[in-house]
């Protein structure tokens, strides 16, 4: 056959033209997958007198030794003991992983009420999170007594890396009633480790009875993305900066998990099978801060927390740890048996260490022991209870699942999710939860749904409820997630300590699902069991399929299906909005669309019972 010269043109052209629409396609695409966010959200209850920072004593004059390293902390907040409340900064063991300690206080630019200090400009820079020392008793002490203030820093670490404008700033309080800066580390001059400074206070203007010091960090004012960490905060006489070391061993990282899937599960589920549900061992790990070898004994117990019972003691004597070098512990564990008559055990790990750690007036002791709780009760999570960061899918009707396995096929009441803000407060915005059954490792039908509002919890890492009107029976497979229904995405908290749920999540941008693999922690939303209903699913019984499938996909004048059971069809343009539905008639199998623009549309389905969703491309 003979193609005259118009036609090619025209063949070409068109060939041209699909092109770019393909490439615009894949670009929408790959722009449109799930990513994270720095955050900000209420983390506590905090009175009227603490929602802002001070600069005025409010106790008297400590004396020396002054040493903080924030493990014994119990609350997010520096212990008002040392500290002047206020501050903004939090403490912490999960934004970093190399620290000192137990615990260290992060700047993270979010003020005591974990919200943005600056919500106006969102390029806004200022001063952030400063966190400011009781005053502490200098008098009669000269540049001779050899005064130093010593502490570990380091700059991003599970967080934000700071920005070429970024600082961290230590100022002394004079006699003058003035801060003088003394020490500034600048953002571009960073890498992710800790590092010792030392600091001497030989200027006389410093050696008064009221003497104060403060950290400040100065960037981003709209949220966390600037992160800065101090650890080992120690303020004394007779020091020499040729002997930083400090005769103090310490526990460090958090306790490793108890379960070998999850951080928690339903006891129920538990029960099926205890020895295939719980890890091996258990560890966590020690670092020796003095020049010289330390040999020590560790002890790991196990208990039940709501009777204190023992329930396993492990002993490790001689545990030998090299100088300036950090020692992994680690200890065997056994399942454990749960009386019938429990429906819930929350057990408690705990690393605890035997030294002769030793500072004059200062108490060493508290970060010689470090505990975990374990939540064997009626929810699964792959999360440590702790956001660092958010997760969104930044594309309208784009939808994100986790995958849980069961022991046993069992009900769910409904899904309870860590809702946190990032920039703007989006209470009351809608989006819908959904359940999915399994097919080849991937989400497969609609299993139920419902419809929701974004609400956020009262402090920071708490969890939204969410409940299903009936339970949901769901088979030894199952997704839980949601619906991004509007132009505002949901941001859900997302645990970077964790690594368990990070081959657990999948995503939807309108026609299959792809496994998403470049996270790397754990979303943290967390099913519950719902109590037991007829009809529980036994496996992954075969289902009618919705048949939904819209074609020809590219489309031109018209669109056909072949399921005869739809009940309504939506149509919606590439920026989300709706601009056509209708409900077909049970013998009608294709709608017109030449009224529509060439271009990308999202075509929505729903039988009653379940939904589809697919993108369509228009030409004309």
């Amino acid at each position: 056959m003979r193609i005259n010269r118009s036609s090619r043109q025209f063949f070409t052209h068109g060939i041209f033209i699909w092109i770019c629409v393909l490439a615009m396609v894949q670009s929408h695409v790959a722009r449109a997958q799930l990513r994270i966010v720095p955050i900000d959200q209420a983390r506590y209850h905090v009175s009227e007198s603490e929602s802002e920072p001070q600069n005025h004593r409010t106790q008297a004059s400590l004396n020396l030794p002054f040493f903080d390293d924030f493990s014994t902390t119990k609350t997010l907040a520096p212990s008002t003991r040392y500290w002047l409340p206020g501050s903004g900064v939090y403490i912490n063991n999960t934004l970093v992983n190399a620290h000192p300690s137990v615990n260290v206080a992060t700047f993270d630019g979010l003020d005591a009420n974990g919200a943005p200090y600056n919500v106006v400009n969102p390029l806004s820079q200022g001063y952030t999170d400063t966190l400011t020392s009781q005053p502490v008793n200098l008098g009669g002490k000269v540049a001779a007594d050899s005064v130093y203030l010593s502490f570990y820093w380091a700059a991003k670490g599970l967080g934000e890396l700071p920005d070429s404008s970024d600082f961290l700033r230590l100022e002394f309080f004079n006699k003058a009633a003035e801060w003088v800066p003394v020490w500034t580390q600048l953002g571009y001059q960073v890498d992710t480790l800790f590092h010792q400074q030392f600091i001497a206070i030989k200027d006389a203007n410093y050696l008064h009875e009221a003497f104060q010091f403060r950290f400040r960090s100065y960037g981003r004012s709209t949220g966390a993305y600037d992160t800065w960490h101090l650890d080992y905060v120690y303020l004394n006489a007779k020091r020499s900066v040729k002997q930083p070391y400090l005769f103090d061993v310490a526990l460090r990282k958090p306790v490793s998990n108890l379960l070998k899937k999850y951080t928690a599960m339903p006891l129920r589920q538990y029960r099926v099978s205890p020895a295939a549900a719980m890890a091996d061992s258990l560890r966590t790990d020690i670092v020796n801060h003095f020049n010289n070898f330390n040999v020590l004994t560790s002890t790991f117990t196990l208990t039940d927390a709501q009777w204190g019972t023992e329930i396993l003691r492990n002993v490790q004597r001689s545990v030998f740890v090299e100088a300036l070098k950090s020692q992994t512990l680690r200890v065997k564990v056994s399942p454990v048996n749960a009386a019938a008559q429990l429906d819930s055990l929350h057990l408690i790990s705990k690393f605890y260490i035997a030294t002769t750690d030793t500072i004059p007036g200062a108490n060493l002791k508290t970060n010689d022991t470090i505990t975990a709780r374990t939540a064997l009760s009626d929810y699964f999570a792959y999360d440590d209870g702790s956001a660092e960061y958010g997760v969104q899918v930044n594309q309208k009707l784009g939808r994100v699942a986790v995958q849980y396995a069961l022991a046993k096929p069992d009900t769910i009441g409904g899904v309870r999710m860590s809702m946190v803000s990032f920039n703007k407060d989006i209470s009351g915005q809608g989006f819908t939860i959904q359940i999915y059954s399994n097919k080849g490792g991937r989400p497969d039908q609609v299993i139920a749904q419902r419809s929701v509002a974004v609400r956020y919890p009262v402090m920071r890492d708490g969890f939204i409820e969410y409940a299903f009107a009936n339970p949901v029976a769901v088979p030894d497979t199952f997704y839980v997630g949601w619906v991004q229904i509007n132009d505002q995405p949901v941001t859900v908290g997302f645990d970077r300590n964790s690594l368990l749920g990070r081959n657990a999540v999948f995503y939807n941008l309108g026609t299959e699902w792809a496994k998403e693999t470049s996270l790397k922690g754990s979303i943290m939303i967390r099913p519950y069991l719902g109590k037991s209903v007829q009809g529980v699913i036994t496996g992954n019984e075969p289902q009618e399929a919705i048949n939904a499938v819209f074609y020809p996909n590219p489309a031109r004048g018209a669109v056909h299906w072949k399921n005869s059971s739809l009940r309504k069809v939506e149509i919606y343009n590439s920026a989300g909005s709706l601009i056509h539905a209708f409900e077909p008639a049970p013998d009608q199998h294709s709608t017109g669309v030449e009224r529509l623009d060439q271009g990308i549309y999202i075509f929505k389905a729903t039988d009653g019972r379940r939904s589809f969703v697919q993108k369509m491309l228009i030409s004309k």
